[in-house]
């Protein structure tokens, strides 16, 4: 498998371990009645598990992005060290970004998730090559 798929798998894992540490701290929060409920109405959730869940979607968003450029990336036998190692630095980036957003440390999450920005960018701009 590509390099730049290998590491698409990984921060798809990531995701989902995302997605675990978001619900677990989210379901402390609320009572368990809203949490296997309908959520008709919408839930404000604070603190870490309002950050984790934002971390969570800010994933999505990003991975996005990050799988495009993979999958062109690897059907246009474009892989180059340039594109695998920018894959490993978005993704290095990605799991830095989850502690740095949970603790609310701030500029730094907004330093490491540009470094991951720019990461995806550089290879959308490699494939262009």
């Amino acid at each position: 498998m590509a390099t730049e798929l290998t590491v698409l798998t990984l921060a798809a894992l990531l995701q989902c371990l995302q997605f675990f540490a978001y619900s677990i701290t989210a379901n402390r929060q609320v009572s368990r009645k809203i949490a296997l409920g309908p959520r008709d109405e919408p839930v404000q959730l604070t603190g870490t598990a309002g950050r984790l869940k934002r971390a969570m979607e800010n994933h999505f968003e990003g991975l996005t992005l990050f799988a495009i450029a993979c999958l062109i990336i690897t059907l246009g036998d474009q892989s180059s060290a340039a594109t695998q190692s920018c894959a490993w630095i978005y993704l290095c980036a990605r799991i830095a970004y989850v502690p740095a957003y949970a603790l609310g440390l701030s500029p730094w999450r907004s330093l490491i998730w540009a470094i991951g920005f720019f990461a995806t960018l550089i290879m959308l701009i490699a494939a262009l090559i």
